[in-house]
């Protein structure tokens, strides 16, 4: 224990001796320089400036503070550069697709009449503007007793709600029609689909037109849908059984099974009623305004 002490003592009263002797021995192996004429009081020690490559890095002691809040703005990392020869990449609101929805083709069976109902759509575009094809109508022995076809341009006014614009013609029996149309189309609360349209047409004629319906899942697969569809004209039409007011009204049940999300046949049951003078020219053909329809169908989209 006494000679670690003891070296320990030596070790530090040699270190100073050590420091000068390193020195001079330092200004020996320069024998080219002459120290003795270096002023080291007026030596300066501050240090070097920054440069480039520690700018690029981020090393820099004096770096300035505003230069952190530019480095936020997402365009500041490209130094001007673009994309050159490569295609800009497109967002996923950005595309263009298309769909075709057949919300009923169906056979309609009441009173030992048959015929074939449809209600179908179409559209093109992107998520907040899209052309909009609409036809609904009722083929009754091989001819079209009824057909209302719609071309409108859809614009998104929320995620739930689209607004739309353009014309419908009515063709069929009796007097075709030509009107202009716009309204809402989409999903109120609790998943409650809604079209509403106003039309109006030649010689002051307007018409309102509002269809609901509400799917509930008995299962993941099998669907019960209430639908209800309501007709109101601002005159009389005799050659298109319309009237005045409400003309007519449908509301019915339809249970369908989906095999696939993309098709479902069903079966259901309706309930159809037309008002005023549209329902005085049924009956004096003998047939009733007012029946209960049983149907068989499919729906389908792609």
């Amino acid at each position: 224990m006494k000679l670690v002490l003891v070296g320990l003592s030596i070790a530090f009263v040699n270190t100073g001796v050590g420091a000068a002797e390193s020195e001079s021995s330092m200004m020996e192996m320069m024998p080219g320089h002459d120290h003795s004429h270096m002023n080291h009081g007026t030596m300066s020690y501050e240090p070097k400036p920054e440069t480039k490559a520690m700018k690029h890095t981020g090393h820099s002691p004096k770096q300035d503070l505003t230069q952190s809040t530019t480095k936020r703005d997402p365009h500041a990392y490209t130094d001007g550069l673009d994309f050159s020869s490569l295609s800009k990449p497109m967002m996923g609101d950005g595309h263009s697709l298309a769909a075709l929805i057949v919300d009923r083709l169906e056979g309609v069976s009441a009173r030992d009449d048959f015929s074939m109902t449809y209600d179908w759509q179409a559209w093109f575009g992107g998520d907040y503007n899209r052309l909009v094809v609409r036809a609904e109508g009722e083929i009754d022995q091989g001819t079209f007793k009824s057909a209302r076809n719609e071309l409108l341009w859809g614009h998104a006014l929320t995620a739930y709600w689209d607004t739309q614009v353009g014309v419908r013609y009515d063709s069929g029996l009796g007097a075709d029609r030509a009107w202009g149309a716009f309204g809402i189309q989409g999903f109120a609360p609790y998943w409650i689909y809604i079209e509403a349209t106003a039309y109006i047409g030649e010689q002051g004629r307007a018409a309102f037109r509002l269809e609901t319906e509400y799917d509930l899942l008995i299962t993941q697969r099998l669907i019960l849908q209430p639908r209800v569809e309501v007709n109101f004209y601002s005159q009389s039409d005799s050659s298109r059984l319309v009237s005045s007011g409400l003309s007519n009204i449908e509301a019915g049940l339809r249970l369908r099974y989906e095999f696939k999300r993309e098709f479902a046949p069903y079966i259901g049951i309706e309930w159809a009623n037309t008002f005023g003078s549209a329902a005085d020219t049924i009956r004096a053909q003998g047939k009733k305004a007012e029946e209960t329809r049983f149907i068989v169908g499919v729906h389908f989209w792609f």
